[in-house]
């Protein structure tokens, strides 16, 4: 039986990364044998502007080195919104200034962020139409848009729920899901991101949401899970990996 030690990249105000990506985790122990233990490093960050997350995004090589200290074998950097409001594909830039940080202390790690995980999942979705529900303001969430369309596919809709506080974020019933994603158009949408936000609860909901919409349904916390097992090694193929991206976990 192999451990992994999973290093996470968390905003200090963020309390969902924490519990929803080791929930997926501890599902597919009850099918395969390897173990998992999470490990945090944690950036500054409370109102979800673009001023913050810049800030944020510069304390994360601290947090990579950190983890890298604690030879974790592959880090999550869990906040969709602050690569993708640094720019058009900056996920590449991010992941690879965060992988020399582990090389320089001795420690190679592979690294995962949310955003590209993202990007990664859609693409193994085999998606050209998506519909994205966030919890940002108006601004922030356009940017997500256009971060998600430059990457190649099209955002049919999108809902912006326009929560600046990081924590009432995280307080969200995911139940509610089930009712907001009926404001947008889902029209030859081909998959649907019920959270592109790793903050924003949604697990409960996302088997749901699929099962009445007949796409697959998938969020940033899911697709950060398989992107961190596919780097890990595991085999993605068995129940809880295979649909993973469609949230049958």
């Amino acid at each position: 039986m192999k451990k992994y030690k999973i290093g996470q990249i968390v905003p200090s105000s963020n309390t969902t990364m924490e519990t929803e990506i080791p929930a997926l985790f501890r599902s597919r122990e009850t099918i395969a044998p390897e173990r998992f233990t999470f490990h945090s490093s944690r950036m500054r960050m409370k109102k979800v502007t673009k001023e913050e997350l810049e800030a944020m995004d510069a304390m994360s090589l601290k947090c990579a080195q950190e983890l890298s200290d604690a030879q974790v074998d592959v880090m999550g950097y869990a906040c969709l919104v602050a690569i993708m409001s640094m720019g058009r594909g900056y996920h590449c830039v991010s992941e690879t200034n965060l992988h020399e940080e582990t090389v320089n202390n001795g420690f190679p790690t592979p690294i995962v962020t949310s955003a590209g995980a993202l990007i990664n999942g859609l693409k193994v979705l085999g998606a050209k139409k998506v519909a994205v529900i966030t919890p940002y303001m108006k601004p922030l969430t356009q940017l997500v848009v256009d971060y998600i369309e430059h990457q190649g596919f099209e955002v049919v809709d999108s809902i912006a729920l326009e929560i600046p506080d990081n924590l009432e974020v995280a307080a969200q019933n995911p139940m509610n899901l089930l009712d907001i994603y009926k404001r947008l158009n889902l029209k030859d949408v081909d998959v649907l991101v019920a959270s592109a936000c790793v903050q924003m609860p949604s697990l409960e909901a996302v088997d749901l949401i699929e099962k009445e919409i007949g796409i697959p349904v998938t969020t940033a916390a899911i697709c950060t899970t398989y992107e961190m097992m596919k780097k890990l090694g595991l085999d993605t193929k068995v129940p809880i990996g295979g649909e993973l991206l469609s949230g049958k976990y």
